[in-house]
């Protein structure tokens, strides 16, 4: 038999261990040369707009480098030892370990390149779906047409040749180390089987899990005011990072079997076949697999974190613009309004105007704000006043008021509260107004409110105030004027107007419409880059999850083999192994969405305003798949059950 007639036997024998590998590797290359195609594609830089596309793209194409050479050289690494006794038994009929060196690389270069040339055609194909994507998401009127870079191509290449070489090496090394008898060992000693549970385990157990309930309880009280300095703030990050990752490693290190050995012992020993096949296999396993699990658990949190976090931002740019500026468009200057109008009017879209005049008064809201005013020793603030009469909807008493404007930020770090008193200081007077209510939504734009809320009070007390008001506190411009249009689809048509006219360089005036645009742009981009990368991570450490269960099923086929003889069905022997998946899969991605909600959970009010909808999506979108590396597995193991007797 020619050595070449070898590797094509050899090739054949492993193309079914080998698919999911070679498809991780396509969707990796085709996800990297996409990538790398729109960071050359020109459409990227006729964009109009502070949107830095290219940039954004280069920085993730740098990490996703990272992230599937680390994949392939760890998918490498299983197999190879996999494929020990076929090294073996090679060297025990005489081959050199020069020339098992070459069979292996062979059929490394022919999966590898092949792989690679299919994922360059893949990632061609779908690089116009993608930047279409990105257009879409990021809201810029652009054609996305279909263009092949030649630059693209050799940088992908150049790329994962290197990644290859790598591979190659590792390979080398490995067959140089091993003798004959070691690598008839190697499967064997790869997993560290325990058949008995230490106290110092039990320990680790409960330290495990003591160290993640210690990082989230300081998690929630991040942002609650507890950390007043950066320097502590700083300090409690590291903090929740170290007792956080520790704690999941020691988790799978010790919580695991510990919490199945209590199950065990409450049992009495005597489990069930399911329990056999699923729990006491856990047991033995995970914690061997602790350093890999924790990681895949870390980094997942990371991408669901990222991914949730900047979905926020781009699901709440409409709430958030609208607490910048209430109206489609706000300006200050009654001159600049008036044209403004005018032009509106001759372009034939309708509008609305909503004018509220607005007062400055020194304010001691020691009384509703909280950790703000311990913070910075303050107890008297500016604020803007209204009138109740000038704003739809609000209706108030003499001596009350309601807080308009608020935010999710402000009611974290400056405790603000729904309810207390505020005292307004004039010349001469001054007025207690009791707060009854506290609104999101704001009543004037940002130039007069200063980023506070608006304090609306009762129509009498305005009046006393107007009169008493300190003249030198006074904006230049003391009227608010906000217009709508009334037909939204005309909206895009008024901005292009308000450009034209230079309104928009104007240092007070608005457009919300613009503000939307501008923050779905960047954050668009942010979430189109974490979604591509978090869904690069979640194909790759689902593979290897994938991979260790393959290993496993292919060790424990005697035990299968036995079992069916002694008459137990398939089905019997599935149904245990569909709980050891669930627990394989499920107890990783649980942590992981637990780690993860903690993080958003502590700060998310500072990217957006809505919290649940986007992170619940988000969650859901992972779980799902990660659960198809759940299913791949019981379909493995179904086929190994089937050709164990």
């Amino acid at each position: 038999m020619s050595l070449t007639h070898l590797i094509y036997r050899n090739l054949k024998k492993n193309l079914k261990n080998y698919y999911l590998y070679v498809f991780a590797l396509i969707f990796s290359v085709a996800l990297y040369f996409a990538f790398v195609t729109l960071q050359y594609d020109p459409a990227l830089d006729e964009m109009k707009g502070s949107v830095k596309g290219a940039a954004g793209l280069r920085a993730a194409s740098v990490l996703l480098i990272a992230i599937v050479a680390i994949f392939l050289l760890y998918a490498n690494t299983i197999f190879i030892k996999r494929r020990s006794k076929e090294i073996g038994l090679f060297q025990l009929i005489g081959l050199t370990k020069g020339k098992i060196f070459g069979i292996l690389s062979s059929e490394n270069l022919i999966l590898y390149f092949g792989s690679l040339l299919i994922g360059i055609f893949v990632g061609f194909s779908c690089s116009r779906l993608l930047l279409m994507i990105l257009f879409q998401v990021i809201g810029v009127d652009a054609e996305a047409s279909l263009r092949f870079s030649l630059q693209a191509l050799v940088q992908t290449i150049v790329v994962f040749a290197a990644i290859y070489l790598l591979i190659m090496l590792m390979n080398f090394l490995f067959i140089r180390r091993q003798t004959i008898l070691s690598l008839f060992r190697v499967t064997s000693s790869t997993e560290n089987v325990y058949r008995k549970l230490p106290l110092s385990e039990v320990v680790i157990g409960v330290l495990g899990i003591g160290l993640v309930l210690y990082g989230y309880r300081i998690s929630s009280e991040l942002f609650g005011g507890k950390y007043t300095e950066m320097r502590e703030l700083f300090q409690a990050m590291i903090l929740i990072l170290a007792s956080v990752i520790l704690g999941t490693y020691l988790f799978y290190k010790g919580s695991v079997s510990f919490i199945f050995n209590l199950v065990r012992k409450a049992k009495g020993g005597y489990l069930s076949l399911n329990e056999v096949l699923s729990l006491s296999s856990i047991m033995f396993r995970m914690k061997s697999n602790a350093l890999l699990l924790t990681i895949i658990t870390t980094v997942s949190a990371l991408a669901i974190g990222l991914l949730s976090l900047s979905y926020i931002s781009y699901y709440s740019t409409e709430s958030s613009a609208k607490q910048s500026v209430p109206n489609h468009f706000s300006l200050l200057d009654p001159v600049d309004v008036e044209a403004f109008e005018q032009a509106l009017n001759q372009a034939g879209i309708a509008t609305r105007e909503t004018r509220r005049q607005v007062l400055t008064m020194k304010a001691d809201v020691s009384q509703i704000f909280g950790s703000l005013m311990e913070l910075e020793d303050v107890k008297e603030i500016t604020l803007a006043v209204l009138d109740e009469r000038e704003v739809v909807g609000v209706e108030l008493e003499a001596g009350k008021g309601k807080f308009a404007g608020s935010s999710n930020a402000m009611e974290q770090f400056a405790g603000l509260k729904d309810r207390g008193d505020v005292i307004l200081s004039g010349r001469t007077k001054v007025m207690q107004v009791a707060v009854i209510e506290t609104m999101k939504d704001a009543v004037v734009s940002m130039p007069f409110s200063l980023g506070m809320p608006s304090l609306i009070v009762d129509h009498s007390d305005f009046e006393r105030l107007v009169q008493d008001a300190d003249p030198e506190l006074q904006p230049r411009y003391p009227i608010y004027f906000g217009i709508d249009v009334q037909n939204p689809d005309l909206l895009k048509q008024a901005n292009q107007i308000f450009e034209d006219m230079g309104l928009d360089q104007q240092p007070d005036s608005r457009s919300q419409y613009q503000i939307i645009m501008d923050q779905k742009g960047n954050m668009g981009l942010i979430m189109f880059i974490v979604g591509f990368l978090g869904l690069t991570f979640l194909i790759t450490s689902g593979c290897i999850l994938y991979f260790k269960q393959m290993g496993e099923g292919e060790e424990e086929k005697p035990s299968y083999t036995i079992l069916r003889k002694l008459g137990f069905t398939p089905g019997n022997l599935l149904q245990g192994i569909q709980f050891k998946q669930l627990f394989n899969f499920g107890i990783p991605l649980a942590v992981g969405l637990s780690h993860s909600y903690f993080a958003v959970r502590s700060g998310w009010f500072l990217f957006g305003t809505e919290l649940w909808t986007p992170m619940i999506l988000v969650m859901l979108i992972y779980t799902v798949l990660y659960s198809i590396f759940g299913l791949l597995s019981v379909l493995f193991y179904k086929r190994v059950i089937k050709e164990s007797l």
